[in-house]
């Protein structure tokens, strides 16, 4: 595939032209160059059409390999590290995560205005290579996989005690909503994030957040902290024929936050149809599957009726801080207001204002009956 063919996922459910080009040959030559383990580059087999970064199928003299490039000032190696600081401890602990390679004793590289990172292509059919992030499952035999899957990572992950990422944009944190007082804890977000503050100079942002911030779960501050994926649904998952959860990947929004918060996350992102709502139509969420996952999570790791009563409470809100890590991506590194508006209202605040509708309502009701709350 060329570069000048490569489109990628948007914001809605159209393909765009991307911001980051593809990875040549030559570039990914180069790269491999510095990982002893892949070997000579033979051929380019995929681009992924994933839009924050630049991602190819490698195939080597080593075997086969996921080859991903960043923006420095997206993922500076520091940040790659504590990424994979976390990879290599569900590894040990014998979660089905990729195999992250070295170059030169370091498991990522730079070069120029770019870092690179390698990974050897994980057992499991990619059944949702295609599909846009926060696209629902095929069916509830999957989503109750992902449930005892995530499951699993929590009860690795406990053991697991490095501090969170730093200010990186694209970071999925859990600094807002747990704080003593979430618009204070706001305001430290945007005060740290110039061009996210810039943004929001001319908007009422502080009142548009309040509205929302009024509704934070109580308790949220005494939930045992955990590194969490944070960014859970169907496409960062490999699948077996038999529909189990083969490989975990695209841990680039893993951070400390909860159990809880990286649970509600699962639900968010693949349980209500958001890019149907970007293109104007009615949306539903599927309670079904976000029954099947919750359900399938209990069985390896009990969660209380509290649990639960505090889970759906973080549904409307727990997509707050990572919305506003993308305002700031989208404003800062991008200088791109457009989408850094639609990230704002189309994202932030329409997504919890869903929530508050007929059908948001509903699904919460739907979930707490089911669920036993």
């Amino acid at each position: 595939m060329s570069g000048a063919a490569h489109l990628v996922h948007g914001m809605g459910t159209e393909l765009e032209a991307p911001v980051w080009p593809a990875i040549t040959p030559e570039e990914a030559g180069a790269v491999l160059g510095h990982f002893a383990q892949a070997g000579r580059l033979i051929a380019l087999h995929w681009h992924s059409p994933r839009p924050f970064s630049a991602a190819t199928l490698v195939e080597a003299e080593g075997g086969r390999f996921i080859l991903k490039r960043h923006h420095r000032d997206l993922r500076s190696l520091d940040a790659l590290m504590q990424e994979h600081g976390f990879i290599a401890h569900l590894r040990t602990a014998r979660v089905n995560v990729p195999e992250v390679m070295e170059a030169e004793g370091c498991t990522a590289i730079a070069r120029g205005e770019w870092t690179y990172e390698l990974h050897r292509l994980s057992p499991g059919l990619d059944l949702y290579r295609e599909r846009h992030s926060w696209t629902g499952f095929l069916s509830v035999g999957h989503a109750s996989a992902a449930g005892r899957a995530l499951a699993r990572l929590h009860l690795a992950a406990r053991d697991y005690a490095a501090p969170p990422r730093g200010t990186d944009p694209l970071i999925a944190g859990w600094t807002i909503l747990p704080a003593p007082d979430p618009m204070a804890a706001v305001q430290a977000y945007v005060t740290a994030r110039p061009a996210l503050a810039q943004f929001l100079q001319d908007r009422p942002w502080q009142e548009e957040l309040a509205a929302l911030l009024c509704a934070v779960p109580p308790g949220l501050v005494e939930l045992p902290p955990l590194w969490t994926h944070n960014d859970w649904h169907p496409s960062n998952l490999l699948w077996t024929p038999e529909g189990e959860v083969a490989t975990i990947f695209d841990f680039g929004l893993a951070t400390q936050s909860c159990a809880l918060h990286d649970l509600a996350t699962a639900l968010e992102r693949s349980a209500i149809p958001w890019l149907e709502m970007q293109d104007g139509a009615a949306i539903k969420g599927d309670a079904q599957a976000a029954l099947g996952l919750i359900s399938a999570y209990r069985e390896v790791l009990p969660l209380s009726l509290v649990d639960i009563d505090t889970l759906i409470g973080l549904l409307p809100l727990v997509h707050v801080e990572f919305a506003l890590s993308e305002v700031d991506y989208f404003a800062g590194l991008l200088n791109d207001p457009a989408q850094a508006t639609l990230a704002w209202e189309g994202y932030l605040i329409g997504h919890a204002r869903w929530f508050s509708s007929a059908a948001g309502q509903a699904f919460l009701e739907d979930l707490r009956r089911g669920a036993g709350a």
